[in-house]
């Protein structure tokens, strides 16, 4: 019977709605891979101070999404971890690879060389991913001590009793 069956363009609409697994854990951490291998394949052509925060900047990514395994992550933390490893660090490190490599190491109007700049870029994406990692650890300290005041609560003798 043709009366129950969706047509095409409501089937077509309900799929686009569909919420996607960019936010999934699996998919962070492909992005996070992802990431990991351009940081790699550029290694040649970045300074090691830079390979060495990039990665280390990933590896507090990881440890944020490795945080799944106990608890849903935040979706605070979701979109920094998606920005960071999908946008953000990419980007500043395939900025860096686009200056000429006789530049990398010439002043610029602001002072600082572009190796520079690629530094302390890095250094913020670090922070601000320390920042995501140390936050979602807070989240598990708080959640510990809520169950544990309710657990006290639960299971000891009621204020009440006289």
């Amino acid at each position: 019977m043709a009366w129950f069956r969706r047509p095409e363009a409501v089937s077509r609409v309900v799929a686009e709605l569909t919420p996607q697994d960019e936010d999934s854990p699996a998919a962070l951490r492909t992005a996070i891979t992802g990431v990991n291998r351009l940081v790699n394949a550029s290694a040649g052509r970045l300074p090691l101070a830079a390979v060495v925060a990039a990665r280390r900047i990933t590896d507090a990514l990881g440890e944020v999404v490795d945080g799944a395994e106990v608890r849903p992550l935040d979706v605070y933390a979701v979109i920094s971890v998606r920005a960071t490893a999908t946008d953000y660090l990419p980007t500043t490190v395939r900025g860096y690879l686009a200056v000429d490599e006789e530049l990398v190491d010439t002043p610029r109007a602001s002072g600082r060389t572009p190796t520079e700049s690629l530094l302390e870029q890095l250094d913020a994406l670090e922070t601000a991913a320390l920042a995501v990692r140390d936050a979602a650890a807070h989240q598990d300290v708080d959640a510990l001590m809520t169950q544990g005041s309710f657990l006290r609560t639960k299971f000891s003798r009621s204020d009440l009793d006289l």
